[in-house]
């Protein structure tokens, strides 16, 4: 093995083990960046090396930073994210929950098949995990445990659910991986769309079945309504809002009105102008969503600053020369190779969060997968949907914190590992499924531009 690939190979476990170091995660890439790099330098200039990397690579990493922050692309995630904290204090979800669940009060599991309703329009409206996860918590879970729900299922539904909006466009995970892949942000919105509805029309199923064969865990409610046509109309109206909402941000950018960039800012217009129409919007809301949008995007630019100044050493020293070899290599064949890193991707999600694995693993893999001669756009959808499990699997499934940290005190963490893993099965059946069938996520793409 040669230097490069000895410094890479380093390089790329000095990042793993000091995750566990407590830094914040932009530093730590940044910083094993520049110690790389002089360590380079170094073994070049005593050991009598070749090493493609000099003293411009420092320089180069402020161009690739440049880039990174002047990209139109990304002025779309503030805007969702600003958008995902207005309707989260808009009201709009206390109305949704209310009116959808007297619309199921009397089937079994019907309270979880309205949370499954209510975080589909979160998802495609909110797009971010944490509020979507602690609203449903909040809202559902004290209601499922009074009408005697298995504290399992009520906790794993509404971790579940609340992780769709990190997949379901205007997801902000596809638009960083965009970003990264340099492709169009229209055509992943477009081909996420399936996929995502499809995870919720599984999760429906697996409660409804669920609840036939066992109508103890999740009981029709006794007090529930008969439904009229008063209970129907009211959950119309409640999901109106909403589903307009969706369609301006999403329709505009399908129909090639808007880019996402412009999308967004008519969402965030759009979800200020729900919040005042149900008397929610003051100086203090306004100020609150302006702070959190602020330190939630720069989180996100911290960390898109760190991975591409610690991508762009790795790739000097040779770091996807060797991962692309190392994959080519596998006794397998293409499908066999796309396996293997989905396999890799699920297993990373265990210690990384998805903001990492998008910013590092991703960008290393796409050419082998283009390379191969998949489409790279079901590959990067599909990707995202193995990512998405990584909110749910222990130590670091952060729907879990989130639902924990709101939850009833008798929701202990052993509840929550046992709620969350039907559905981590059920998201990798989808997975398989997606895998087996490509059209799901490329039939969409390929018809808006008319089957070119």
């Amino acid at each position: 093995m040669e230097i490069n690939e000895i410094l890479a190979a380093c390089m790329f476990g000095s990042f793993i083990l000091l995750i566990f170091s407590g830094f914040p995660i932009a530093w730590v890439l940044g910083g094993i960046a520049v110690v790389f790099t002089g360590i380079a330098l170094l073994s070049d200039l005593y050991l009598d090396t070749f090493i493609a990397m000099d003293w411009s690579y420092f320089s180069l990493t402020i161009e690739r930073i440049w880039g990174t922050m002047s990209s139109w692309v990304l002025v779309a995630i503030p805007m969702f994210v600003f958008m995902g904290q207005m309707l989260d204090r808009s009201g709009m979800a206390e109305k949704l929950m209310l009116n959808v669940s007297r619309l199921f009060g009397r089937l079994n599991g019907g309270t979880a098949i309205a949370v499954v309703i209510i975080g589909l329009l979160l998802a495609a409206s909110t797009g971010i995990v944490g509020a979507s996860v602690a609203l449903l918590t909040l809202l559902a879970v004290p209601v499922m445990l009074k009408r005697e729900y298995q504290p399992e299922l009520a906790v794993g539904t509404v971790c579940a659910v609340g992780t769709l909006g990190i997949l379901m466009p205007p997801s902000i995970m596809l638009v960083m991986m965009a970003d990264q892949l340099a492709m169009s942000v229209g055509d992943l919105f477009m081909g996420a769309v399936f996929p995502s509805a499809l995870l919720g029309v599984v999760f429906v199923l697996y409660i409804v079945i669920r609840g036939k064969l066992q109508p103890h865990v999740a009981p029709a409610g006794d007090d529930a309504e008969p439904v009229t046509f008063g209970i129907v109309l009211d959950a119309i109206k409640s999901i109106l809002p909403p589903a307009f909402l969706i369609l301006a941000v999403l329709g505009s950018i399908f129909a090639g009105i808007a880019t996402p960039t412009e999308a967004s800012g008519v969402g965030a217009f759009g979800a200020t102008l729900l919040a005042l129409t149900n008397k929610r919007l003051n100086l203090d809301v306004m100020r609150d969503v302006c702070r959190e949008t602020s330190k939630t995007t720069a989180f996100i630019f911290a960390l898109l600053i760190g991975a591409t100044a610690f991508s762009l050493v790795l790739r000097g020293l040779g770091g996807d020369e060797m991962i692309e070899s190392a994959l080519h290599n596998l006794p397998f064949g293409p499908a066999g190779i796309v396996i293997c890193i989905l396999l890799l991707t699920f297993l990373l999600g265990f210690v990384l969060d998805w903001i990492e694995i998008t910013l590092i693993i991703l960008p290393l893999v796409a050419p082998v997968i283009h390379a191969l001669g998949f489409d790279l756009v079901w590959f990067t959808v599909l990707f995202a949907v193995c990512l998405q499990t990584s909110f749910l699997t222990p130590p670091v499934g952060f729907a879990l914190f989130y639902c924990k940290g709101v939850a009833p005190k008798s929701i202990g963490v052993k509840t929550l590992y046992k709620g969350v893993m039907p559905f981590i099965l059920l998201q990798v059946t989808v997975l398989a499924i997606i895998f087996i069938w490509p059209d799901i996520v490329t039939w969409l793409p390929t018809q808006a531009y008319g089957g070119q």
